[in-house]
């Protein structure tokens, strides 16, 4: 039996191996999320990465290779990196309660749009309209506009990620990002899992996590490609 230590140091792997096996595509032997969902992908060889990300990427243009601290080999003919994010894991340690006023709501299929449209907005980046079917979101909204959400997204059989927490610029500074963190995390404990969090080093964001308990773990690397 793997650890939950041991899936830590490589989620996407494990979530792939166990919660969200139904989005698993394989290319020799480097494990990836169907693109339409998520466009990470893991390994633990880096002598199959070449060819493994030279076939993935003729189903998208840019993707995440997420690893602790291994370097992937590429076909430099086919495949460009682009840039190495470096982040870093936090996990829950003793969750500190935070009081939370503000009706949040779980978000549907029907706030499918508004979710990829706020996180466009807040974070442009490489969310995919379908990456809500990855785990629960739950938004606040005022006035009927969705103006600040948080999620889930890698999930194993024992761990569940925060993500996705995004705060529309006119609403900042209110503490909602705050509520919906502890929220999500409340969440995912009632379903006896650990939750954890991946964020870049540096981001002002870690003292947040840090009041609501969070700890940090481990470097985890998001290696950004795109094909040639």
């Amino acid at each position: 039996m793997i650890s939950l230590e041991e899936k830590l140091k490589n989620p996407v792997w494990y979530s792939l191996e166990e919660t969200h096996k139904k989005f698993l595509i394989t290319h020799n032997d480097v494990q990836f999320y169907d693109p339409d969902i998520c466009i990470f992908g893991a390994f633990y060889d880096s002598s199959k990465t070449s060819k493994a990300l030279n076939q993935y990427g003729k189903t998208v243009e840019k993707f995440f290779l997420v690893s602790e601290n291994q370097t992937a080999e590429i076909d430099t003919n086919t495949t460009v990196l682009e840039k190495k994010i470096a982040g870093c894991q936090m996990v829950l340690e003793t969750l500190i309660d935070i009081e939370i006023t503000e009706e949040i709501v779980i978000l549907t299929e029907k706030h499918m749009d508004e979710i990829y449209d706020l996180i466009g907005l807040v974070m442009p980046s490489f969310y995919r309209r379908r990456g809500f079917e990855m785990g629960r979101f739950f938004g606040i909204f005022k006035n009927g506009k969705l103006i600040a959400i948080s999620g889930q997204r890698m999930q194993a059989d024992d761990f569940i990620e925060v993500s996705s927490v995004v705060t529309h610029p006119d609403h900042t500074r209110k503490g909602y990002a705050k509520q919906l963190i502890t929220h999500t995390t409340k969440e995912i404990l009632k379903e006896n899992k650990l939750p954890i969090l991946h964020t870049n080093k540096g981001n002002i964001a870690i003292s947040l996590y840090e009041k609501i308990g969070y700890k940090f773990t481990r470097d985890m690397n998001w290696w950004l490609y795109s094909r040639k």
